[in-house]
């Protein structure tokens, strides 16, 4: 049957899988890859052998078009990337969209992402955010950077370990000095951590301690007075 599954991959512990998600991956037709030697560790983790294609950020617009082709002939396909959830600074939202233009049912299971459970750690106020993801990393940054100094829901951003600081001095240069924020990294693997703080203690803690991981950084909103 033609359908395109959105599948959830663990984000650090392969336990995390859920049954629903093994299932589907063991029955459709073809599984779409971010990076077939990552995802290939966790197939074969759950003893799961079907044909493997690469859908990437790189070649996403390229291939799109073929993939509707695929599933219009009724071929059904899973999607799944490096870890977390499709779409969510992820890719995917091409194939969504355009299986939505042309009538193709998808199927979007529940299941990991990063930011959830770094938001609700952070103790910072989780009834209404703004997810922003990856900040740009030149052209607009700054003005972006000014942009969400004026939000008053907490923030949430995607964060790699080699920029963090740098993002933290320009959220202090740009953001209310006393702004609580929270830094998540290795979100449920063995070495998990969140600390919590103003900018300022957060830039002298990670300049002193070693930094690896993938990162979620929750921020403050603007008090609103």
């Amino acid at each position: 049957m033609s359908k395109l599954y959105i599948v959830p991959t663990p984000i650090g512990n392969l336990a995390d899988m859920t049954f629903r998600s093994v299932e589907v991956l063991k029955n459709v037709d073809t599984i779409l890859c971010e990076d077939t030697r990552t995802s290939g560790k966790l197939l074969k983790h759950y003893e799961i052998k079907k044909p493997l294609f690469s859908y990437h950020q790189h070649n996403e617009h390229k291939v799109t078009d073929a993939l509707i082709e695929r599933l219009q002939s009724g071929e059904s396909m899973a999607c799944i990337t490096d870890a977390g959830t499709p779409a969510i600074s992820d890719p995917a939202f091409l194939l969504v969209r355009a299986c939505a233009e042309n009538d193709i049912e998808v199927d979007t299971l529940p299941g990991a992402t990063a930011f959830v459970p770094a938001l609700v750690n952070s103790a910072l106020p989780c009834d209404k955010f703004v997810f922003e993801g990856f900040l740009p990393h030149k052209k607009g940054r700054q003005t972006r950077l000014k942009f969400l100094a004026q939000e008053t829901r907490t923030i949430v951003f995607y964060e790699s370990p080699h920029r963090l600081i740098k993002t933290l001095k320009q959220l202090l240069e740009f953001f209310e000095e006393e702004r609580r924020a929270s830094v998540s990294r290795e979100l449920s693997k063995m070495h998990e951590e969140t600390v919590r703080g103003t900018f300022t203690e957060l830039i002298q803690y990670y300049e002193t301690h070693t930094l690896k991981g993938e990162i979620v950084l929750v921020v403050e909103g603007l008090a609103v007075k």
